[in-house]
């Protein structure tokens, strides 16, 4: 294990200063925050870069929430920005989107089932496909739960997969192969032969990207993650996987983060930052050669620009505790807090007695 002197910088200043980067992946277990850090990500970015994208994968679409502003599947700039634009993916293929013929609902059901993340892969391949068109210096990815993020991560053999199902398929439904050339933009005459040619060039765009996401110079993934067993499990689990699609990864964040900072007399903190203590040391025995930065657990949400540029701050410079423990700053504040308690107490009580 590394010394507190060889520990990596606890901040996400490397990432703001690899000019290199086009992907920034922001992933890990569902209500984690990483919403939240995807987007102050995104607002730390636009500082040094030319033009910054986010987009959502996550069907729940919390970008819209972070921001407090709408979003759709079109790039839309953020207000209060000049270079940070925000869209929000939806990575199912929607029924309504789809032709209305009979069995087609039968056929989809069919086709996903079989291939778990098929529409997912078409979704993610047309979106990238627009996003290559467009000038972007860098694109922040705010991803689903880790599950989903890992099928990202493999959609070239699951289009592969999906290429020999749709064949497998064509004779069972014969023609409704051809009612579906409408959700690729392609005209009916040219049937299964079309379809199947614009799933084969989603999977070379897929590829493409795939080549630069094994680029360490052109991508990284940041994982978010809490103190707490299951947050570590799957940090572990994901950071494993990242290794085997061999994806870089040196950042991790560690979210809602309670600091001994405060005369706290309540046993519940107590015993819960003693717990969070031990999945940290945990998580630095583990990562020693991450960038691992902590985050404060506030007492209120991080919603709206403002609020996003203020905590962003921690994501600079290591939070610090502004009392020290074991200072007179620090008995002085335990007197007041009991003060104030007591007075609150003395005054239940007073009212307590006048309703007998």
């Amino acid at each position: 294990m590394a010394t507190d002197q060889e520990l990596p910088e606890g901040t996400v200043q490397n990432i703001l200063d690899q000019e290199s980067l086009k992907w920034v992946f922001v992933g890990g277990k569902g209500g984690v925050g990483k919403t939240t850090c995807s987007s102050i990500l995104s607002i730390l970015l636009s500082r040094v870069r030319s033009s910054v994208l986010i987009i959502s994968t996550d069907p729940a679409h919390n970008l819209s929430d972070a921001f407090q502003q709408r979003f759709t599947k079109t790039p839309t700039l953020v207000n209060g920005f000049t270079n940070l634009y925000a869209m929000e993916v939806d990575p199912t293929v929607e029924n309504e989107d789809l032709p209305n013929v009979e069995e087609m609902d039968s056929f989809i059901s069919d086709l996903t089932n079989a291939i778990p993340g098929i529409d997912e892969a078409m979704s993610f391949s047309e979106m990238l496909k627009l996003v290559q068109t467009m000038d972007y210096s860098v694109i922040v990815f705010d991803t689903a739960p880790t599950g989903h993020t890992l099928r990202l991560l493999q959609f070239p053999s699951t289009l592969e997969k999906g290429l020999a199902k749709m064949m497998s398929l064509k004779n069972k439904f014969g023609g409704v192969l051809s009612q579906m050339s409408r959700i690729f933009g392609v005209d009916d005459r040219f049937y299964e032969d079309a379809i199947l040619g614009k799933i084969e060039g989603m999977k070379e765009v897929i590829e493409q990207v795939n080549k630069q996401f094994k680029d360490p110079d052109m991508t990284t993934f940041v994982c978010v993650c809490i103190p707490e067993f299951l947050s570590l499990y799957e940090t572990e689990r994901l950071v494993q996987e990242l290794t085997k699609f061999e994806i870089d990864t040196h950042n991790i964040i560690i979210n809602q983060v309670l600091f001994d900072e405060e005369a706290v007399e309540s046993k519940l903190l107590k015993a819960r930052m003693r717990m969070q203590q031990k999945y940290l040391d945990q998580f630095y025995m583990l990562y020693d050669d991450f960038h691992i930065t902590k985050l404060p657990l506030l007492p209120q949400e991080v919603c709206g620009v403002e609020a996003l540029k203020s905590f962003s701050r921690n994501f600079l410079t290591p939070y610090q505790p502004s009392i020290k423990k074991g200072t007179v700053e620090e008995l002085e504040q335990r007197v007041s807090i009991l003060q104030e308690q007591l007075k609150d107490a003395e005054e239940e009580l007073g009212r307590l007695r006048e309703g007998k």
